[in-house]
């Protein structure tokens, strides 16, 4: 089921200002700054992870690194941040996970069910109680599979798996790249409320 996420960049703020989360800067050619949410978000999941000692590892492409660098940031990120990865080539797919690309058999690449995979491998080859994925294409462009800029799929594995398309409806690759961080890191976050509710949920993986 497809999830419209807006773009959550906040522009005209003064970039030394640190008190609205960390920055993602000059890189893309202007001063600017993400919303807070993928901090508040981050902040949520990571709570929850340490109260429960539970630990995820983190498999990101489009996303560029910034579901890792969330998780991060948070104080005490050590008790529950195993590791992660930017699979964004095939040769990051080979030497991170040390699978040859027959691997995914017929998968393709920004689906849900590649999504399900990448947080399943993650989570096994890190021996972590949670997984969490992202694949898409945050723009200008679309992917060669023919999904238009701010399409992309996450994916958890744990205790409670699921699945989520997301579709911002913008071509800004910045923009995209963090709404896709938070979709990522607020998808875990279901799954970990989904987990409390349900018990008796089966291990999906």
């Amino acid at each position: 089921m497809g999830l419209y996420a807006s773009p959550v960049l906040a522009h005209g703020r003064d970039p030394a200002d640190s008190s609205s989360g960390f920055r993602y800067g000059e890189a893309v050619g202007t001063r600017r700054k993400v919303d807070p949410e993928l901090v508040e978000v981050a902040n949520a999941v990571a709570q929850k992870l340490i109260a429960r000692k539970e630990t995820v590892a983190v498999a990101e492409s489009s996303a560029g690194g910034l579901i890792s660098a969330a998780l991060l940031s948070v104080p005490g990120a050590s008790a529950y941040y195993l590791g992660g990865g930017v699979i964004y080539t095939r040769r990051a797919f080979k030497g991170l996970f040390q699978l040859d690309r027959e691997a995914v058999g017929e998968l393709q690449s920004s689906t849900e069910p590649y999504a399900a995979f990448l947080a399943k491998t993650i989570r096994e080859k890190l021996r972590a109680d949670w997984g969490v994925s992202e694949t898409g294409a945050a723009g200008p462009s679309g992917n060669i599979y023919g999904d238009p800029a701010g399409h992309t799929c996450v994916g958890v594995a744990g205790p409670f798996s699921q699945t989520r398309k997301i579709l911002t409806g913008s071509a800004d690759r910045a923009a995209n790249m963090i709404a896709f961080a938070v979709a990522s890191l607020t998808l875990l976050k279901d799954a970990l409320d989904a987990q409390s509710s349900w018990p008796e949920a089966q291990d999906l993986c």
